[in-house]
């Protein structure tokens, strides 16, 4: 890491590259190593974080207080913060994505030709994964897991705000992969935060195969705009709940409350609850989110159930608040929740409360998003929660891969011919 250190303090582009050519020798090691050393990579990395926990919520400590007096927002340091629960999570997930089924070589379909030839599509390993990322230390772990498991390196930039926490989350995955004998290139930590080491990135084409962005819209606004390689990823998280007039007061009042006020800095948080206009506790789910600390902003409808409800603008319909704000209307049934979310949908994740399976089939139908939900919170849109271990992001694109991205989402596939001795004719 000498030369890295020289690097990083005179040419980000010559750092990245660097970088780029150590974690492609790591890569196609990486590609003949057994599940078996990759699982224990990662289990040896989740002891780490419960060996270091103390010095890891230090350093967590240091960048949340930077963060405060920087004036971070409240969503922005949430995402930061982390607790012995949050870092138990961490390392949890380690333990998960190792447990999961090794995707590298299995065979996704076969075929044999009339000449005799067994044609098939094998997964392989994409590569090399660059991932920027902002507030989110447990990308830290998250990201270096999946890729590990999926047989890929990676390069991971967090943001200034974290600096502290990653750097002491990355250690304990280096510890993990030296246990297991692996490289260490195949984790790396770009070790400074200047902005030119996210063009550096973003432009290195040969060494570095997929960008994933996590963080706000100007963030992966760049990313989309300046890459030169391939990006997975979401510009926004603007997720809606409706709630149809054959929903189940009991069910749709708590999921709306949970799918806004769980955790309102994530992206899978409900940002506009649509009602239909024939359901008739829409006052009640009005409260419950007053109640709970929410601010809501409706239609001129909605504004009539309760005084403390402010007047929605047209802007409301588009904004991912990441806050504890909500804009509610009403709308006719589900063809109208249907249109609206056409508009205004980021295609992340859209969910309908009913107990008319008929109407649930058409709302799962019609929308066009990556995650779909019927009588499910929001909150839910989260590859740990989808039985995926982890999740290196979730993309509202609709090429290679769509929605949570795991392990199968960070590869890709090579055909394998095998033969006889067929001559072409």
């Amino acid at each position: 890491m000498t030369e890295l250190s020289a690097l990083s303090a005179t040419d980000p582009t010559a750092l990245v590259t660097s970088m780029g050519r150590r974690a492609r020798e790591a890569a196609a090691a990486l590609a003949a190593v057994p599940t078996s050393r990759k699982a224990q990579a990662l289990i040896e990395a989740a002891a780490a974080m419960r060996r270091t926990a103390e010095p890891i919520l230090s350093a967590n400590h240091v960048d949340v207080e930077r963060a405060r007096a920087n004036g971070l927002t409240g969503a922005m340091i949430d995402r930061l913060s982390l607790d012995e629960v949050r870092l138990e999570g961490i390392a949890a997930a380690l333990e998960a994505v190792a447990s999961l089924p090794d995707p590298v070589g299995q065979i996704i379909d076969e075929s044999r030709r009339p000449n005799g030839m067994l044609l098939q599509r094998v997964r392989v390993p994409l590569g090399v994964i660059g991932i920027i990322y902002e507030s989110r230390p447990n990308v830290t772990a998250d990201a270096g897991a999946l890729s590990l498991m999926s047989g890929n390196a990676c390069i991971l930039r967090g943001g200034s705000e974290a600096t502290e926490t990653n750097r002491a989350l990355h250690g304990a995955m280096l510890e993990g992969l030296r246990a297991a004998g692996l490289p260490e290139a195949a984790i790396q930590l770009v070790p400074v935060t200047d902005r030119a080491a996210v063009g550096a990135m973003l432009k290195a084409q040969g060494l570095i195969d997929i960008i994933v962005p996590r963080g706000g819209k100007s963030l992966v606004a760049r990313v989309q705009e300046e890459a030169r390689v391939p990006v997975l990823a979401h510009l926004d998280g603007i997720v809606h709940l409706y709630i149809d007039g054959a929903a189940d007061p009991a069910k749709a009042l708590p999921l709306a409350v949970n799918a806004k006020m769980r955790r309102t800095g994530i992206c899978g948080a409900t940002e506009t609850i649509l009602i239909d206009r024939a359901y008739g506790e829409a006052g009640a789910i009005v409260a419950a989110l007053l109640d709970a600390g929410c601010e809501v902003r409706g239609d001129s409808a909605i504004v009539a159930l309760d005084p403390r409800v402010t007047h929605a603008t047209d802007a409301d319909w588009d904004i991912e608040y990441l806050d504890a704000i909500v804009s509610v209307a009403f709308v006719d049934g589900v063809e109208g929740a249907m249109a609206h979310i056409d508009r205004h949908s980021s295609r992340h994740t859209d969910a309908i409360v009913t107990e008319d399976q008929a109407t649930a089939e058409r709302f799962i139908a019609g929308v066009d998003s990556a995650i779909v939900m019927h009588n499910a919170s929001t909150q839910f849109a989260d590859g740990g929660e989808f039985g995926l271990g982890a999740e290196i992001g979730i993309s509202t694109g609709r090429l290679h891969a769509r929605g949570p991205v795991a392990l199968e989402g960070l590869t890709t596939y090579k055909w394998v011919v095998r033969g006889t001795g067929q001559l072409r004719p």
